[in-house]
């Protein structure tokens, strides 16, 4: 690899680092360098008292999502984006898809806005859908779980 080639990635990578982007592209002469990473886990602290501690770790573990294992057997649907995920195609409008719902290959299941631009996300496969993991109007990352689907 050239040493230009070599530098223009290193820079690429810098930026990406930088800016705590998670991915970036860069076309140059019909060349075109695509370079992304994971999002890192985002840990928040917050100054709650023990016995509160214990009640919110009793209670997240008692909601109906579903386990590790089960979830497994799911279909997972990702942002292929940056962006805020919206359920419905205005604020008036129903939501493309419900928990419960039965949706086909190629249905659209929300939108994910970014840079001004609406972008439907599909379903992947026949199938339930068993959870949406996001609320409306809430900002997304780039692999970002959205939606569990049980396919048919």
């Amino acid at each position: 690899m050239p040493d230009s080639s070599r530098r223009e990635i290193e820079d690429l990578v810098e930026l990406l680092n930088r800016y705590h982007l998670t991915e970036l592209e860069l076309e140059k002469k019909g060349v075109r360098i695509r370079v992304r990473r994971d999002a890192a886990p985002t840990f928040t602290s917050s100054s709650v008292e023990i016995g509160q501690t214990a009640e919110l770790v009793s209670s997240s573990l008692s909601q109906s999502s579903p386990q590790p294992s089960e979830s497994s057997q799911f279909l997972t649907i990702t942002s292929p984006i940056v962006g805020t995920f919206y359920r419905a195609s205005s604020p008036d409008a129903d939501p493309y898809v419900e928990e419960g719902a039965l949706v086909k290959k190629g249905q659209v299941l929300c939108i994910v806005e970014a840079m001004k631009l609406m972008n439907e996300i599909e379903a992947e496969a026949d199938g339930k859908v068993v959870k949406v993991l996001v609320e409306s109007t809430t900002p997304v990352e780039f692999g970002q779980p959205l939606f569990l689907i049980d396919p048919l």
